[in-house]
């Protein structure tokens, strides 16, 4: 699994101009779900996540968790992020999950996080203030 973290002031997606989830102070989380996954990464994952400190202390260190700042999540799928451009101009996605074998493990971490995001597939518009800005490539 490939989550591209981002560390938000607030979000929010939006699917046919209907806002379906918003969040403040929290993370984003663009995930990509590779053909090989299971529900074992998925789990660590969430586990990863949840622990990630990305957030300031009182000194202003980035050394507190999702948990510790009372952040929220916001996860939406995204199976571009295992497009190759390798060769040539157009990405290949052979890496990504088919369909069906994404959404429950895009579901699991969802759920794991909270349960706010965007739906499986949908043509989403996803907003947000990047504070810092703070953006992390994580894989399990």
């Amino acid at each position: 699994m490939r989550a591209l973290v981002q560390r938000v002031s607030s979000a929010s997606v939006a699917i046919d101009g209907e806002t379906v989830a918003a969040i403040g102070a929290g993370l984003v989380v663009l995930l990509g779900v590779h053909r090989d996954d299971d529900r074992a990464a998925a789990e660590r994952l969430v586990r990863k996540l949840l622990a990630l400190r990305v957030f300031e202390d009182d000194a202003g260190r980035m050394n507190l968790s999702a948990a510790d700042a009372g952040a929220e999540f916001l996860c939406v799928s995204n199976f571009t992020l295992y497009g190759d451009t390798r060769k040539g101009n157009r990405p290949s996605f052979v890496a990504a999950a088919p369909p069906e074998d994404a959404e429950p493990l895009y579901e699991l971490v969802r759920d794991g996080l909270g349960g706010r995001g965007g739906r499986f597939g949908a043509r989403m518009a996803v907003e947000l203030v990047n504070d810092g800005p703070v953006t992390l490539l994580v894989e399990s």
